[in-house]
């Protein structure tokens, strides 16, 4: 007999049962999670050993069987299900999601031995079911178990087809998520941790707290077999803005009574603070933190899910898919705008059909989910899930959120200079600022994908521009030839993709050179909206000056910018001009929010200069470390723009700007490349002090699936100039396979200093 066994009194007609959690849960890809409850994964069977205290005949005492969900199930909601051996009951016409039951090979029904193969359907809601067999006149309930999606079974909403993108969409716990801006793209280490302990009693408590739970229990309990309706509870459920959600989202750089969203390397610390402390909201996070943590709960759920990275993220609060940027002339002040561009916005793809939308599988595939609590989606703060390939043709009236999505990758950005008379002169209108680099890591390495193409046409071709047109005029004339045109062009560029020639983050650092300007200048009151300025025009003469050629401006890196030493950057300046040129040129250095607030004005200086004909004017630009020092710690980059205007034509102006995000000082991680389970190795962590004055308050928080089973905060002391720190921690690994080990560095002068490194944990050797 099975030592996992239950025995039950010698009497009574079961004997004993058997669910197999070990043999079951190995089957059905559930083991990291557990070998001791009964996790399944629904269309595909499960096997349950009975035994009886007398001979079983089939024809004489069927055996029935029923499962339920809920805390008030119906067949007709597919929240309970009648089966039995022989299959003499027929289901309820009505009923959904039907069980299924029949003898296995290994069944000796004359001793009393019944191993049954028992069937979830495909279309079972997901969550905790009580099964009940009944023999005779005798009933017997099973241990709970637990059922998830399945991307392994076809008929399931949520399958998919290749083995190494469901380990890599499903079973991987580590992932990389990436942040910075669109010229200095770094990788960020996160734990999704989904296997990790509580974490079904966590996911499941999630879905039981979602307020459609609370309008009516049966009817939300009854829609989890839908992937659709249960990745927009989650998205709702992973922002605490109107409900009893996880996490609290701030952006103002004030986190008290909390911790930062950047002291944050993983899920499983958040989701169980929340589960632990009866559900309390945990503070804070932001994006790619709300994004990570769901990404976790999906993938524990059985959906395939993976974190995507939007650089130069649009949010367009008047949804007019125009972005307006207003920059202030030298001595004017800033004037705010109700939109904004975020250096990198981070959301979930989630890998589903959509049934709902199209029959022939048009919108399957990866949809769009964003549980960062922007703007309401029925009533409440979530969004999607938008499947991505009408957010690529600009299908804006499908459902959900499409709108939002589409000018998050493909707004226009209308950039304006507000001159001391209040006057608003258009510098130029930029169709391709938007939507950059959106990223993700790739299957099976930590090489960052580029997947920006299945977002949106290439920018600049016809297609990108009549789909964009489409989007706001739902007009269809001219899609489908432009679509069809370009099929090639994608097919080039998705063959440079294979071919490895999207570069890794960070590496290639492009500044995009900036168009001419606009010399139509227009006026109005102070409170008229961006739109109404934009469609106003100055007469014309019939008589236009000729305009000059244009200046095209970037900015180069002198040294690399690392966060405790000078930023050094020039500014190069060039033009076709034939003549000298005499320029204003107004820079200014700002420390920036990630999301486009501005959080301190660090330098504004107006330099007059002239462009020689056929000479580069480059003009050197020096921050040092103690200007930025202070506003840095509470904000996540600093802009360094220039506008230039020509002074014999002043209604001539050029932009340049650059989102300068510093790289950390360097932090080290040692531990032994391998291991063995539950055998104690010992981790080094050094860090020395690059700035000339003393660390204070600082700490060592390390974390790792698979490694350490809560994270671990050490208190460091002060450390001083030149200094190094030298910590080294003993740790167990309870996991086989690559585990990663995460450390987070944190003090009054640099803020969560991460590294990590990875161990091969084999097994025991005994």
């Amino acid at each position: 007999m099975s030592p996992d066994l239950e025995r039950v009194r010698p009497d009574m007609v079961f004997e004993g049962v058997d669910l197999h959690p070990k043999v079951n849960n190995v089957v059905h890809h559930t083991s990291e999670v557990s070998l001791d409850q009964l996790i399944v994964r629904r269309g595909q069977p499960f096997k349950v050993t009975l035994h009886l205290s007398q001979p079983f005949n089939l024809n004489l005492y069927p055996l029935a069987i029923w499962a339920a969900t809920g805390k008030d199930p119906t067949e007709k909601q597919g929240t309970l299900s009648f089966f039995s051996i022989p299959g003499l009951k027929k289901s309820s016409p009505s009923a959904k999601a039907v069980w299924k039951v029949e003898l296995h090979k290994e069944a000796s029904p004359p001793k009393g031995l019944l191993v049954l193969t028992i069937t979830p359907p495909a279309d079972t809601p997901i969550g905790a079911f009580n099964l009940v067999v009944k023999h005779r006149d005798e009933e017997k309930p099973l241990p709970t178990l637990v059922v998830l999606y399945n991307p392994w079974c076809s008929d399931d909403w949520v399958y998919m087809k290749e083995e190494k993108e469901i380990n890599e969409y499903v079973m991987n716990e580590r992932g990389v998520i990436y942040t910075g801006s669109n010229n200095y793209i770094f990788p960020l280490d996160w734990d999704y941790g989904q296997f990790e302990d509580k974490m079904v009693d966590i996911c499941l408590k999630m879905l039981d707290l979602n307020h459609k739970h609370f309008i009516d229990s049966a009817d939300d309990v009854s829609a989890r077999c839908n992937p659709i309706y249960v990745g927009r509870v989650i998205s709702a459920m992973i922002n605490s803005q109107d409900d009893s959600g996880v996490l609290v989202g701030r952006w103002d750089g004030s986190y008290h009574y909390g911790f930062k969203p950047s002291h944050w390397t993983g899920s499983h610390a958040i989701l169980k603070r929340w589960h632990d402390n009866g559900c309390q909201r945990v503070k804070y996070g932001q994006c790619w933190v709300f994004a990570g943590v769901m990404c976790s709960v999906m993938r524990l759920l059985g959906i395939p899910c993976r974190v995507v990275s939007n650089f130069q993220s649009a949010h367009d609060n008047d949804k007019n898919l125009s972005i307006d940027v207003y920059h202030a002339d030298y001595g004017v002040r800033e004037r705010p705008s109700p939109d904004s561009v975020w250096n990198f916005h981070v959301w979930v793809e989630a890998w589903m059909r959509r049934p709902d939308l199209a029959e022939d599988g048009k919108y399957d595939g990866w949809q769009v989910l964003d549980p960062t609590p922007q703007e309401r989606s029925g009533g409440v703060y979530c969004c999607g899930p938008a499947p991505v390939t009408a957010v690529r043709s600009g299908q804006t009236d499908l459902k959900y959120d499409i709108p939002f999505v589409f000018a998050e990758v493909n707004a226009d950005c209308i950039h304006w200079l507000v001159k001391a008379n209040g006057s608003k002169v258009i510098i130029f209108s930029d169709t391709s600022k938007v939507g950059q680099n959106i990223s993700t890591k790739t299957v099976g390495s930590d090489k960052r994908n580029n997947i920006t193409d299945n977002y949106k046409p290439r920018e600049g071709s016809d297609k990108e521009r009549s789909v964009f047109e489409y989007a706001i005029t739902r007009d269809y004339s001219s899609v489908d030839e432009e679509m069809e045109e370009d099929d090639d062009e994608d097919d080039e560029n998705e063959e440079m993709e294979e071919n490895g020639e999207n570069e890794e983050s960070g590496e290639n650092i492009e500044v995009e050179e900036t168009e001419e300007g606009s010399e139509n200048e227009e006026t109005d009151e102070e409170n008229e909206s961006a739109d109404e300025a934009e469609n106003e025009t100055t007469e014309s003469t019939g008589n236009e000056p000729t305009p000059p050629p244009q200046v095209l401006m970037r900015f180069e890196e002198v040294t690399p910018p690392t966060n405790g030493k000078n930023v050094r950057l020039k500014l190069v300046l060039q033009s076709k001009s034939t003549a000298a040129r005499p320029l204003s040129i107004n820079i200014r250095v700002q420390a920036m929010r990630y999301n486009g607030e501005s959080g301190v004005n660090i330098r504004n200086e107006v330099k007059e200069k002239t462009l020689q004909p056929g000479i580069d004017l480059v003009i050197p630009i020096r921050i040092p470390f103690s200007d930025y020092r202070k506003p840095m710690l509470e904000c996540d980059s600093i802009k360094v723009s220039a506008v230039v205007t020509d002074k014999e034509k002043p209604d001539y102006s050029y932009l340049a700007e650059d989102d300068v995000v510093l790289l950390d000082p360097p932090i080290t991680i040692n531990i032994p490349k391998k291991g063995r389970l539950y055998r104690q190795v010992i981790v080094e962590v050094i860090f020395k002090n690059p700035v000339n004055e003393t660390l204070t308050q600082c700490s060592l928080t390390l974390t790792g699936s698979g490694l350490l089973r809560d994270e671990v905060k050490l208190e460091i002391p002060d450390l001083k100039k030149n200094n190094q720190m030298r910590v080294h921690f003993p740790l167990t690994p309870y996991k086989i396979g690559k585990k990663t080990l995460v450390a987070n560095f944190d003090c009054s002068t640099f803020r969560d200093i991460k590294g990590h490194c990875t161990i091969n944990v084999k097994p025991s050797i005994y």
